[in-house]
């Protein structure tokens, strides 16, 4: 069965964080950023934002080196965090290529997206669209339509066209 995933367009992100605030109050119920399964990076002189999220990976690091298997796949492809096995090591917040595992220091646990168990807040609430659930094939196909797009304008550029 193919799953929903978050998509992240860093062209349409404004930066302002709205996405944190209601990822922690869905998850915490308090405003904190610090608290959120998603996390905006910003680099404020030249106006970059990408919001970071975890991508629920197929050959998922943070699974690998759980020592007692707390964090699995399930059936709809989302990577979870079982906290009745998890002894808080934070070795899969260490092994995360994108930085998405966390580490919520009130609550004394690693957290980790979990797209809102099927209605992700970030996605709901961002007003300019730069977070998106979708469909993963459609994700994919919009993904190939902008390398497609990249690709002729490159050859238009270098090669006069085709």
């Amino acid at each position: 069965m193919q799953g929903k995933v978050l998509v992240v367009d860093h062209e349409k992100c404004t930066g302002c964080r709205q996405c944190e605030m209601v990822c922690s109050v869905f998850h915490t119920g308090a405003s904190n950023p610090s608290r959120s399964r998603i996390n905006v990076i910003k680099w404020e002189n030249v106006g970059f934002y990408l919001p970071m999220t975890c991508q629920h990976c197929e050959d998922a690091a943070c699974m690998s080196v759980c020592p007692k298997n707390a964090i699995s796949r399930e059936e709809n492809d989302r990577v979870t965090v079982n906290y009745d096995l998890c002894i808080g090591c934070k070795m899969c917040v260490a092994a995360c290529p994108f930085g998405a595992m966390g580490i919520d220091t009130k609550d004394r646990k690693v957290i980790k997206c979990d797209y809102c168990d099927g209605d992700p807040q970030c996605a709901t609430f961002c007003d300019t669209n730069a977070v998106d659930y979708v469909d993963a094939d459609k994700a994919n196909l919009k993904r190939k339509r902008e390398a497609a797009l990249k690709f002729s304008e490159l050859m238009r550029r270098y090669v006069g066209g085709f």
